[in-house]
């Protein structure tokens, strides 16, 4: 197996969602429609960047929310189905990836793990369902 070299969903950890969201759109980036008062979603050109609170965040990955435990950023790399996601998480533990969450299905509808980088960079491996892929592989998300 191999993958493609993307990444679909940046989600930075932030303390204050709608100050944050307020920031973003200030630099004129436009806020999804998919967005609700718990997470903003913002699509760039190829990546989707997302904004949710760093506790809230940190509580998914079931990582410890202080210095040296949880950077407050999570890296995304999203799949068309669940049987990817168990896929990928096995291809990227065979690269020397450490699982810090399993393979689950979770509160937002779609089917999630964490797994973390050498160097303990987290990345979320998820089927979204209701975020489609473009022609491009690209997510796209609704206006």
């Amino acid at each position: 197996m191999s993958l493609e070299r993307r990444i679909s969903l940046i989600t930075l950890g932030v303390a204050d969602v709608a100050r944050s969201t307020e920031f973003y759109q200030r630099l004129g980036w436009s806020r999804s429609s998919a967005s609700n008062d718990d997470v903003t979603f913002i699509q760039l050109k190829g990546i989707v960047l997302g904004l949710f609170a760093r506790q809230s965040l940190a509580e998914d990955a079931r990582v410890e929310n202080a210095p040296g435990g949880f950077s407050g950023i999570t890296l995304a790399y999203n799949v068309a189905s669940d049987i990817g996601v168990d896929a990928v998480v096995k291809f990227a533990v065979s690269c020397g990836a450490t699982v810090v969450k399993a393979p689950e299905k979770v509160f937002w509808g779609g089917y999630s793990a964490y797994v973390a980088d050498p160097d303990g960079h987290l990345w979320e491996i998820a089927h979204n369902p209701f975020f489609p892929f473009d022609e491009h592989g690209h997510l796209v998300l609704p206006e």
